[in-house]
C-alpha cells in the first residue's frame, strides 16, 4: 500500500483518496497490525492518528480547567498554575513509568513475546500505584504548606488549598492512565488509549462547570470543583483502561497468572522507568523553577504565564502523539532486529511533526491576542499571556525535532541519553538563563519566556547530533 502522505495532494486520484480515508478509519477503529513490516509512512500514520488524538484529549485537560476557572479571577488561575507545577513530579513518575513500559512492551511485541509484554504491563502498573499512593498522601497532608513554598499569596492560599488537596490526592488516577495507555501504545493498540482519554475528558468537561459554578443540583465548589471533576474523569478513564487489559482477546491480555510480582520483569521495568522518571523530573521540574521566577512579578504575571503555557501544552501534547508513534516504531523494529527501519521511521516522524508544529506556531504568533483573550479579560494578564505564547511558539519548528528524537531514544530503551540532555539543557542552561534575563537584565517575565524558547531549540540541535551517532541501536532490554 502506498504511503498515506501521498494521498493528501490535491491531484490525488479517487482510489488514493479512498485509501487515505480507509487508513484514517482503520487507525481510529484499531486493528491487529505488524508494525515491523510494510511501508513506514503507513505504519506511522496508523499509530500517530490515535496517539495524536489521545494527546489532544490530554491537552484538553490542561485548558478546560483554566477556561472555566479564569472566570473566578487571577488568584484562582494562579492556584492552578502553582498546583500543576507541583504535579510535575507526579507527571514525571507517570511519564517515567510510561517510558519504561512502552520500551519493554514494544520490544517484546517486536520479538513476538506477548507473554513478556503482559508481565511488563502488570509490573509497571503495580510500581505506579505504589508510588502515587505515597506521593498523594504527602500532598494531601501538606497542600497549604506546599502552596506557600511555591510563592502563593495569602489570597491564593485561601482560594486554592482545597483544589491542591484534591489534585494531589488523586495522583493515582494520573499514574494509572499514563502507565496503562503506555502499554497499549507499546503494543501498537493506540486506538484504545485514545478512547480512554475521550471518556475521561467527556466527564471532566461536563462536570467541570457544574461543580465550579454550582449548576443545577451540583454544589458550588469554585476552583475546588475543577479538581473534583478532573479527578472523577481520570478515575473513570483509569478503570476503563484496566478493564480493557483484563478483557479476553486483547492484544495484550492480562490473565490471572500474570497478577503476581515478577521480580526480574519488575527490575527491568524499574530500571528503565527509574531513569525515565529522572529524565521527566529533570525536564518537568524545570517548570517549577520558571514558575518561581515568574511568581516574583505578581499574580497577574503568573496568571498570564499559566494561560500561555496551557495553550502551548495544548499544541505540544498532540505533537507528543507523533513522538510516541516514533518510539513504538523504534522499539518494535529493534525487537525485530531491524535498526535501519527504526532510524527511517524516526526521521519520517520528525518531518511530519515539523509540518504540524510549524503551522501551529505560526498561528499562535499571528493570533496570540484573540486566543489568550478567550481565557481572561484582565488587560495585564492578557499582555503577559500574549508575550508568553508568541515568544515560545516562535521556536516550534525546533521543538518538532527535539520531541521526536528524545522519545525515540526512550523507545529504544536508551533512557540515559535524554536524561542527560534534559539535565544539561533545562537545569544548567534554561533556569540560569531565565533568571539572568528576567531578573539580572531586567526583562521581567519576558526574559523567562525567551529562555524557554532558546532551551528547547538547544535540545533539538543536541539530540539530533547524538542520534546520528547510532549508539541507541545497540541498546539491550
Amino acid at each position: 500500500m502506498r504511503d498515506p502522505a501521498e494521498f493528501a495532494g490535491p491531484a490525488a486520484s479517487a482510489p488514493a483518496r479512498e485509501g487515505f480515508w480507509s487508513n484514517v478509519r482503520q487507525a481510529l477503529r484499531g486493528s491487529e497490525q505488524d508494525y515491523t513490516r510494510g511501508p513506514i509512512g503507513r505504519a506511522i500514520f496508523l499509530l500517530a492518528i490515535p496517539m495524536v488524538l489521545e494527546m489532544a484529549m490530554e491537552s484538553i485537560f490542561a485548558v478546560t480547567d483554566v477556561f472555566f476557572v479564569g472566570r473566578l479571577g487571577p488568584d484562582a488561575v494562579a492556584t492552578i498554575g502553582l498546583t500543576e507545577s507541583m504535579l510535575t513530579l507526579v507527571y514525571a513518575l507517570a511519564m517515567g513509568l510510561g517510558i519504561g513500559t512502552t520500551a519493554v512492551v514494544a520490544r517484546r511485541i517486536g520479538e513476538k513475546d506477548r507473554e513478556g509484554a503482559a508481565n511488563a504491563a502488570v509490573q509497571a502498573t503495580v510500581l505506579g500505584i505504589a508510588g502515587a499512593v505515597l506521593l498523594g498522601g504527602l500532598g494531601v497532608a501538606f497542600a497549604p504548606r506546599l502552596l506557600a513554598l511555591m510563592g502563593a499569596s495569602p489570597a491564593v492560599l485561601q482560594v486554592g488549598s482545597g483544589y491542591t488537596r484534591v489534585m494531589l490526592g488523586g495522583e493515582a488516577t494520573i499514574v494509572v492512565l499514563f502507565v496503562v495507555n503506555a502499554v497499549f501504545r507499546g503494543a501498537g493498540d493506540a486506538a484504545i488509549a485514545m478512547r480512554v482519554l475521550w471518556l475521561a475528558n467527556a466527564i471532566n468537561i461536563v462536570l467541570g462547570p457544574c461543580l465550579i459554578f454550582g449548576l443545577g443540583p451540583f454544589p458550588k465548589l469554585g476552583v475546588t470543583g475543577a479538581a473534583v471533576a478532573t479527578t472523577i474523569g481520570r478515575g473513570t478513564g483509569a478503570i476503563y483502561a484496566i478493564s480493557r487489559l483484563l478483557r479476553p482477546g486483547s492484544r495484550i491480555a492480562v490473565h490471572e497468572r500474570h497478577l503476581r510480582i515478577n521480580v526480574p520483569v519488575m527490575r527491568t521495568v524499574a530500571r528503565l522507568s527509574g531513569s525515565g522518571a529522572l529524565q521527566s523530573i529533570v525536564g518537568m521540574a524545570s517548570w517549577i523553577g520558571l514558575v518561581r521566577i515568574v511568581a516574583t512579578f505578581g499574580s497577574q504575571a503568573l496568571a498570564g504565564y499559566t494561560i500561555g503555557i496551557r495553550i502551548i501544552v495544548f499544541a505540544l501534547l498532540p505533537s507528543w502523539g507523533m513522538s510516541n508513534a516514533a518510539a513504538t516504531m523504534v522499539g518494535q523494529a529493534l525487537g525485530a532486529r531491524d535498526p535501519d527501519r527504526a532510524e527511517r521511521a524516526v526521521w519520517r516522524a520528525c518531518l511530519y511533526n515539523l509540518v504540524f508544529l510549524s503551522a501551529i506556531g505560526l498561528a499562535f504568533v499571528v493570533f496570540a491576542a484573540p486566543i489568550v483573550s478567550v481565557f481572561t479579560s484582565d488587560p495585564v494578564v492578557l499582555a503577559y499571556g500574549v508575550d508568553c505564547l508568541r515568544i515560545i511558539a516562535a521556536g516550534f519548528a525546533f521543538y518538532a525535532y527535539g520531541m521526536v528524537l528524545s522519545q525515540s531514544f526512550n523507545g529504544a530503551g536508551d533512557t540515559v541519553t535524554p536524561t542527560l540532555l534534559n539535565l544539561i539543557v533545562f537545569w544548567l542552561w534554561e533556569i540560569p538563563l531565565a533568571w539572568a534575563l528576567a531578573v539580572a537584565l531586567g526583562m521581567g517575565p519576558r526574559g523567562a519566556f525567551v529562555a524557554v524558547a532558546i532551551a528547547f531549540s538547544t535540545l533539538a540541535v543536541a539530540a539530533g547530533a547524538i542520534f546520528r551517532r547510532g549508539r541507541w541501536k545497540r541498546t539491550v532490554i
